[in-house]
């Protein structure tokens, strides 16, 4: 089945009120031009509205989503610049306690996303025994391990309702290459209801793949798709259209800095 279409198409995907999971890992391969395209779907018919992010370390993609007001709660164990400092806006909008922040570790999404792989409602793990987190987050409890008695942190399952990650290369049925830094991608797809991939290349053909087709629900091509931010080894992140986004934030100059970036991408699709 050809799963190709057009970044236009693939946004509408996106519902009110949904759980989007965002690939690739802090400004490695995050899925820039999709986000650029759901900002554009978002400023002319105001949705998706009402989103919960999962993008396990967020960064510019998500910064990007909540400057817009788009983002009603974030599930990640980090949201930055990594070297270029913190994400601006959701920075300001935690601060300002407009943003919900559903406290993670790397544990806890890890075991989340594990336990809806595994078609369990939990995983048990050692991980936030002895500390506050649970007083945070009263909907994880905990159990007794029947073997050895010891009381073990239950991890609730996650499952979102799109997943979206940027790739090296895909075919037009929906296999898809990441190269060797996956992320969680790999897994996070296998717990998502649609998958959306944008590829820098569509071939007709690939024979061995790190997503495989049959989770693949469309497929756009998508060249310097992840832009700034890099896609090893095909390009690196643009460290000073990073470093224009940090002085932008909060000025009068940021929405013509979105519109140039979403122009940009929108360019290279035509």
């Amino acid at each position: 089945m050809d799963k190709t279409t057009s970044l236009t198409e693939a946004v509408r995907l996106v519902c009110d009120g949904a759980t989007l999971a965002l690939g690739g890992v802090t400004l490695y391969r995050r899925p820039m031009a999709f986000t650029m395209a759901l900002l554009q779907h978002f400023a002319r018919s105001g949705s998706p509205a009402g989103l919960t992010l999962l993008p396990f370390t967020g960064g510019l993609e998500t910064d990007v989503l909540i400057s817009a007001g788009m983002v009603q709660r974030i599930r990640a164990c980090y949201v930055g610049l990594e070297a270029f400092g913190l994400a601006p806006h959701f920075t300001q909008a935690a601060s300002q306690g407009t943003l919900q922040i559903q406290e993670e570790t790397e544990s806890s999404l890890a075991c989340g996303i594990r336990a809806a792989m595994s078609g369990v409602g939990f995983i048990p793990s050692t991980a936030w025994i002895g500390t506050d987190l649970p007083s945070l987050r009263p909907d994880v409890r905990t159990v007794v391990d029947p073997y050895s008695g010891e009381e073990l942190t239950a991890f609730p399952a996650i499952r979102c309702d799109v997943a979206v990650v940027h790739a090296l290369e895909a075919d037009r049925r929906g296999n898809t290459r990441l190269n060797g830094h996956w992320g969680v991608d790999r897994e996070v797809v296998m717990v998502a209801d649609t998958v959306i991939v944008t590829a820098e290349r569509l071939v007709d053909r690939l024979d061995q793949a790190d997503i495989p087709g049959q989770a693949v629900r469309a497929v756009v091509e998508c060249p310097r798709g992840a832009w700034p931010t890099s896609c090893h080894p095909l390009y690196p992140f643009d460290g000073q259209a990073i470093l224009d986004y940090v002085e932008a934030a909060g000025t009068e100059a940021f929405p013509a800095l979105v519109s140039a970036w979403s122009a940009a991408h929108l360019d290279r699709q035509t």
